[in-house]
């Protein structure tokens, strides 16, 4: 278990830590909207793909499951919008490292489980039906690219906000 903890968890709460400080540096967003913002961009290039590859009914019924995929992540990003409280502070800084370490610490299993299943789930959905085929390929890319990324990005350290910092814009450090 320490092998697992030590070269493949470890690494990879370093990698989403990372992700989500240079998230919060380039777009000046809170780090809990970089998930959702994934997801609506992984779901819009499986909504073309399917596009280039169904028509008719099934084109039909692949967009309506992407909206439905969908709906989660945009109703979180307009929640924040309408609320206008976009702001990243040390309030919230605090209350998500607290989350961060609860969920670093209990689901840790749950990690590795998800990473195995997104590693293995392209090779074991074979169906005989084109139709079918494309589900399960759109449904295998979406898991693969959405669903290890949301379990290490709630269990990575989030950025400092470096709330009062007049010299701090953006990408660059002055001072």
């Amino acid at each position: 278990m320490d092998w697992i903890n030590r070269y493949i968890d470890q690494p990879l709460l370093n990698g989403a830590a990372g992700l989500l400080r240079s998230w919060h540096i380039r777009t000046r967003q809170p780090p809990e909207l970089l998930e959702p913002t994934w997801n609506l961009a992984v779901l819009s290039l499986l909504l073309i793909a399917s596009g280039q590859v169904m028509a008719g009914k099934p084109f039909a019924l692949s967009v309506i499951a992407l909206i439905m995929l969908a709906l989660p992540s945009a109703r979180k990003l307009l929640s924040v919008v309408r609320a206008g409280k976009n702001v990243y502070g040390a309030r919230e800084y605090k209350s998500l490292r607290a989350r961060a370490v609860t969920k670093r610490d209990a689901e840790w299993s749950v990690r590795i489980i998800v990473l195995f299943a997104a590693a293995c789930l392209p090779f074991v959905a074979r169906i005989d039906d084109p139709v079918g085929t494309s589900f399960m390929l759109g449904a295998s890319v979406w898991f693969v690219l959405t669903g290890p990324l949301k379990a290490y990005l709630d269990a990575a350290e989030p950025p400092e906000p470096n709330e009062g910092d007049r010299m701090y814009s953006g990408v660059f450090h002055f001072g």
